[in-house]
C-alpha cells in the first residue's frame, strides 16, 4: 500500500487540520467529535444544511460547505458513517433558528445514524426534516444498503438546495427541493481498478487488467457485472442507458449532466466521456443545459466514473446558477 499518510488513524484529522489551514475564510473545523461548519454559522433565520457520510469521498462532503451549499458536514472514519454525537453536535451548532435540513445518501450507517441525530436535536427544540438520496440505478440492495444507494444526485441536492435555504425558503420549502432533485436524478457508476481502504491495507477487490465493474457502488460495493475493457464511447453508453430508462428521460426534456470521476481518473479522460454523453443525449432528443465535469464524490483513488443526470425545469435551473462559494465548488462570486 502507497499512500501519502502518517499513521492509519490519524487520517481523518490531519485531512480537516489540513482543510481548515487551506480555507479558514470559508470553514471552521471542530475536532473530537469531528465536523466542519460554514464560517460564520449560525446564521439566524436561514434554514440549515447538514449532511455526511465515510470520509474517502473527497471534495464530498466537507469541501460543500460554504455560502450556497452545506452549512455543516460530518466526516467518518473512511467508508464509516459518522455517528450520532457527530451529527447532533454540527446540528446545534449551525442552528439558525429556522429548522435543520439533513441531506442523507442511502446507506444503511448513515440513514440510522442520522435518523438518531435528527431525534436528539428535535429533542432540543430543533426542528429537522431529513431527506434521502437514493438515485443509483445498478442495484436495488447492496452491501451497504437496503434499496437504492445514494451517490451523484447527492451533489447537485446540495447545491441547489443550499441556493433555496440562501433565498429566504422555509424549512419545508428547502426539504421539498431536496426532494425534488432526487425524484429527478439518476445515476450509474463503474470502475477500471479498485481502491485501497488504509485500514485494510490491500484493495477491495480484484481486477483483471483487461476487465471492467458496471454499476459499481462507492465503498467498491460489486456492481451490475464484470465485462472486458471497451472504449470510453461504449462504457458511456452502457452507464446512460439505464439511467436515460429509469426515471424515464424523454425526449425534449432539459437536462443537467454530472460527469464525475471516482478520484483516480484524470480529468482528460472525463472529458473524453462528456463528449459522448453530450452527442447520446442529442440523439435521444434531450437538450444538455448544464454539465459539471470533474471529481466531486469519489472512491479514494478509484479510476473510473460515474454519470449523473438530473431532469431540470426553471427552478432547478436558477437554482443551480445561484452564486456558491465552498472549497469544492465555486461560481458566480
Amino acid at each position: 500500500m502507497k499512500k501519502l499518510i502518517n499513521g492509519v488513524d490519524d487520517i481523518v484529522s490531519e485531512a480537516l487540520r489540513g482543510m481548515a489551514v487551506a480555507h479558514p475564510d470559508l470553514v471552521e473545523i471542530h475536532l473530537s467529535p469531528d465536523y466542519v461548519v460554514r464560517r460564520g454559522a449560525p446564521f439566524d433565520g436561514k434554514v440549515a444544511l447538514v449532511s455526511g457520510g465515510g470520509s474517502g469521498h473527497e471534495p464530498m462532503h466537507g469541501g460543500f460547505v460554504g455560502l450556497g451549499m452545506l452549512d455543516g458536514a460530518c466526516p467518518g472514519a473512511v467508508f464509516t458513517s459518522p455517528t450520532p454525537d457527530q451529527i447532533y453536535e454540527c446540528t446545534t451548532r449551525v442552528s439558525g433558528g429556522a429548522g435543520v435540513v439533513h441531506i442523507v445518501k442511502n446507506y444503511t450507517g448513515d440513514v440510522l445514524n442520522f435518523e438518531m441525530a435528527a431525534e436528539l436535536a428535535q429533542g432540543d427544540g430543533i426542528e429537522v426534516h431529513s431527506v434521502v438520496i437514493n438515485d443509483d440505478v445498478a442495484v436495488q440492495d447492496s452491501l451497504y444498503t437496503a434499496g437504492r444507494r445514494g451517490v451523484g444526485t447527492t451533489v447537485l441536492a446540495e447545491k441547489i438546495a443550499g441556493a433555496r435555504a440562501e433565498e429566504g425558503a422555509t424549512l419545508t420549502e428547502v426539504a421539498d427541493v431536496v426532494r425534488k432533485v432526487n425524484g429527478n436524478g439518476r445515476s450509474m457508476g463503474m470502475a477500471l481498478t479498485s481502491c485501497t481502504v488504509p485500514a485494510a491495507g490491500k484493495p477491495t477487490f480484484e481486477l483483471a487488467e483487461d476487465e471492467m465493474e458496471i454499476g459499481i457502488g462507492i465503498h467498491g460495493e460489486p456492481g451490475r457485472e464484470r465485462v472486458k475493457l471497451e472504449p470510453a464511447d461504449r462504457i458511456v453508453d452502457r452507464l446512460l442507458g439505464p439511467v436515460l430508462a429509469d426515471l424515464p428521460f424523454r425526449s425534449g426534456d432539459r437536462v443537467l449532466t454530472l460527469v464525475n470521476g471516482m478520484g483516480g481518473t484524470p480529468l482528460l479522460e472525463l472529458y473524453v466521456a462528456m463528449r459522448r454523453v453530450a452527442e447520446a443525449l442529442g440523439e435521444y432528443g434531450c437538450r444538455l443545459e448544464r454539465t459539471l465535469v470533474g471529481s466531486y464524490i469519489t472512491s479514494l483513488e478509484m479510476a473510473g466514473l460515474s454519470i449523473t443526470l438530473l431532469r431540470l425545469d426553471d427552478e432547478l435551473i436558477r437554482l443551480w446558477d445561484a452564486p456558491v462559494h465552498a472549497p469544492g465548488l465555486r461560481w458566480g462570486v
